[in-house]
């Protein structure tokens, strides 16, 4: 089993519905059934992200996100699956679930 990131993207600064939130916990609730849940999370504006570079004598913290962009990750799911496939198709039933555009990536293998 491999595990993949299914990021959640958005463009718009507005959270979820309750409709929405109903549909990702349904969805959850498919991913541990099947064995293939690891993690998920929300995660908070990138207005309240810091940056941090620590590759000089002290470390530098800089407010805000890495990079100023339109569209920014607002949540994620860490799932197992056998292949890239079966990924995919989680990654197309999180996507209805939240109503919003994902991205899938592997991890590393070690």
């Amino acid at each position: 089993m491999a595990q993949y990131l299914i990021s959640v993207l958005t463009d718009a600064p507005v959270e979820g519905n309750a409709e929405e939130a109903a549909a990702i916990d349904v969805f959850n609730a498919q991913l541990q059934a099947d064995g293939q849940w690891v993690f998920a999370g929300g995660l908070a504006w990138p207005d309240s992200a810091t940056v941090v570079d620590g590759r000089g004598a002290e470390p530098v913290f800089t407010d805000g996100p890495y990079a100023e962009s339109k569209e920014h990750v607002i949540g994620f799911w860490i799932v197992e699956a056998p292949h890239l496939d079966v990924a995919l198709r989680l990654a197309g039933q999180g996507s209805k679930a939240c109503n919003r555009r994902v991205e899938v990536r592997p991890f590393l293998s070690e």
